[in-house]
């Protein structure tokens, strides 16, 4: 039996391993008073990633930058966030050249009309919400320079473009508030297998502007709930092996290392208090560790959302895919 049990937790402590990077990555973001003390609210609002394909000749290197920028700026001017990976849904543009005139100097010059279509798609279903064109002007000693000069001055408060973004907002909203009720039961049946790290990243897709955005939030809380309980087990067991196997200086660093991932609102919080009391009762102030505790003036409620919400953001990160493949846009 004692076997048995032995291997049970060694099993755990290496299924424990893999989810250390996001451990320690919630944890701080938890304990940050900077972050928390500044937010009013808990809103989470629409997210879509900035995506442009390479641009190629006669485009120069820059323009691709220039283009991002731009889009950048028309999401942030309607009210929208960008996101720093991809998730389902993402704005992009297409550049196309019109017609050039060449005007004589000195210096010459080249005049070249730009064609710019907007989309704004859902990548995983490969689905265009919204479309949007607009032309502009540029003008340049060269073709690379009056392209710049091109996308510089497109409009960005054309009625063209909010209205493209307004639509597609629309209709990711909507998206959404027909499939909370499926992203929240998938969140919950991920748990129950504990890849919690998923069903928050799940979780946290669903914004405030969705109806069933509450529901969210309070699923949410519960996952994490959860995430944090079995990670407490997991690495109280694992302290508590290596505490046991030394009762030294040297095993009570090693301990450390695992008390360290310990949320306080986990439920096994106090049991670790008592093996940290024990750990530093025998090897004082050779040991120079503390327990995580709360900070004073830290609204608990909102930490804990944006705490699970950096989970499920981190494993969104991680599973970025090797290559953008935005081909069925055409």
């Amino acid at each position: 039996m004692r076997n048995s049990r032995t291997g049970e937790v060694n099993n755990r402590i290496i299924e424990f391993e893999n989810m250390k990077k996001i451990a320690i990555i919630s944890i701080a973001a938890l304990m940050s008073i900077s972050v928390f003390a500044q937010s009013n609210n808990d809103g989470h609002n629409l997210a879509l990633k900035v995506v442009v394909e390479e641009m190629v000749e006669p485009f120069p290197a820059t323009a691709k930058l220039q283009v991002e920028n731009k889009l950048n700026a028309l999401l942030t001017k309607n009210g929208i966030a960008s996101m720093d990976y991809l998730g389902q849904f993402f704005i992009t543009a297409r550049a196309t050249p019109l017609t050039k005139d060449v005007l004589p100097g000195p210096p010459m010059q080249i005049a070249e009309t730009m064609d710019f279509t907007f989309y704004i798609a859902d990548y995983y279903n490969q689905i265009i919400f919204s479309t949007a064109s607009v032309t502009a002007k540029g003008v340049g000693t060269s073709d690379a320079k009056s392209y710049m000069d091109a996308i510089k001055k497109i409009n960005l408060n054309s009625p063209a473009l909010t209205k493209f973004v307004e639509e597609g907002r629309v209709k990711i909203i909507k998206y959404y508030n027909e499939q909370a009720d499926k992203i929240i039961l998938k969140a919950r049946a991920l748990a129950k297998q504990h890849d919690y790290e998923q069903a928050l990243f799940l979780v946290q897709t669903i914004p405030s502007e969705c109806d069933r955005y509450a529901d969210a939030i309070a699923v949410g809380n519960e996952i994490y709930q959860e995430y944090v309980d079995y990670l407490c087990d997991v690495n109280l067991a694992a302290a508590k092996m290596a505490w046991v196997s030394g009762q030294n200086s040297k095993a009570a660093e090693e301990a450390g290392q695992y008390l360290g991932l310990i949320y306080p609102e986990a439920k096994c919080y106090a049991e670790a208090e008592a093996l940290y009391a024990e750990i530093k009762g025998k090897v004082l102030d050779d040991w120079h560790f503390e327990m995580k505790r709360y900070q004073d003036g830290v609204d608990l409620e909102l930490a804990r959302i944006h705490s699970w919400r950096d989970v499920g953001v981190a494993y969104g990160q991680g599973q970025q895919p090797t290559t953008t493949n935005i081909g069925f846009i055409r």
